[in-house]
């Protein structure tokens, strides 16, 4: 009787076991649909990922798809992989000038303003046009300010006024200096019109031969001197229409001049009689090595004209440069009658 007990309570012990063990595989299901949620959620932030990257994406290619920088029609000139001189000059290439000296508005008892012509095509403003290539560019006046403005050394002013009230961009120095388009038919195998296309002229930089300079004479009565500061240059250049009229001589733009001083330091002047002792451009301009006609001066000027739109001067070129040299023979006399003997 105890043994058939025993046999009992033992099949009771085995059958709670087993019911334990169905439990158990009874309860990762819950587990399973836990898992299901945390995945379904993992998803959910793979789907918000792609979207920030889709945006990323867009603003790069909107940052490749953005206009080039506007460049200029200049000479790209190479740069020699040997010294191309037999000493040495990169000290001279690196030269700074020197700072103006200041001028108090008290101490200056005599003020004009005066405009000068220069053209290039006269025997002393030849080196203007001096148009070899060397390691830091075309030599050649005109290339010099449009190496500096493409490299951005410079702000170009508007031809609007001389007063440097309008900035220019590249782009709009590029069309001043290359003309309007112009439409040219296209003609097919049989020399029928087949349509046009717009094209923009070759540039001639010899063509550019005058340059126009402002600058304002100063006589200072601390130093008794007078000074000559120049203050804005501009090239000048015969324009001629898309229709073939000739529109007259026009500035381009202006060129503020003391922007302009440590870049004409660093280049030299031609020199075809000693070509061992070169000064630079800005020593050229600082020492009054050229000549320009005087066309415009505030003396006795209150209608603010040119000297060509003087009456009777108009038609007459002669004339016009001896009213030029009477400005020049004022301001000399004036700074000679300052002084006793």
């Amino acid at each position: 009787m105890k043994k058939q007990v025993l046999r009992l309570l033992f099949l009771a012990v085995l059958l709670g076991g087993f019911a334990d063990v169905a439990v158990a595989q009874k309860k990762p299901t819950p587990k399973k649909r836990t898992s299901t949620k945390r995945s379904t959620t993992t998803k959910t932030k793979a789907k918000v990922e792609p979207t920030v990257a889709t945006i990323d994406t867009v603003q790069a290619v909107a940052a490749v798809a953005a206009p080039a920088v506007d460049t200029l029609p200049i000479k790209q000139v190479k740069k020699s992989l040997r010294p191309d001189e037999a000493v040495e000059t990169a000290v001279l290439r690196d030269r700074t000038p020197l700072p103006y000296e200041n001028l108090r508005a008290d101490d200056a008892v005599y003020r004009h303003k005066i405009w000068r012509e220069i053209d290039t095509r006269e025997k002393l403003n030849l080196p203007f046009r001096y148009s070899t290539d060397e390691n830091n560019g075309n030599q050649r006046f005109i290339s010099i300010l449009l190496q500096a403005i493409q490299d951005s050394v410079v702000t170009v002013f508007s031809s609007v006024d001389d007063r440097f009230t309008t900035p220019m961009t590249k782009g709009e120095v590029a069309k001043v200096i290359s003309g309007e388009p112009i439409e040219v038919p296209i003609y097919n195998e049989a020399g029928e019109l087949t349509g046009t296309k717009k094209m923009i002229n070759d540039i001639n930089f010899d063509s550019f031969y005058k340059f126009r300079i402002k600058e304002e004479v100063i006589f200072d009565k601390e130093s008794s001197r007078l000074f000559w500061r120049i203050l804005g240059i501009a090239p000048v250049k015969n324009v001629i229409n898309s229709q073939g009229l000739n529109l007259g001589e026009s500035e381009l733009f202006w060129v503020y001049y003391p922007d302009m001083r440590e870049t004409f330091a660093k280049y030299e002047v031609y020199n075809g009689k000693n070509i061992g002792a070169r000064m630079s451009w800005e020593e050229l301009f600082e020492s009054r090595m050229f000549y320009g006609r005087i066309i415009k001066s505030t003396i006795d000027n209150p209608y603010d004209e040119f000297i060509k739109n003087y009456k009777g001067l108009k038609e007459n070129g002669i004339l016009q440069l001896l009213e030029g040299e009477n400005i020049k023979d004022k301001i000399f006399n004036y700074e000679q009658n300052l002084w006793s003997y």
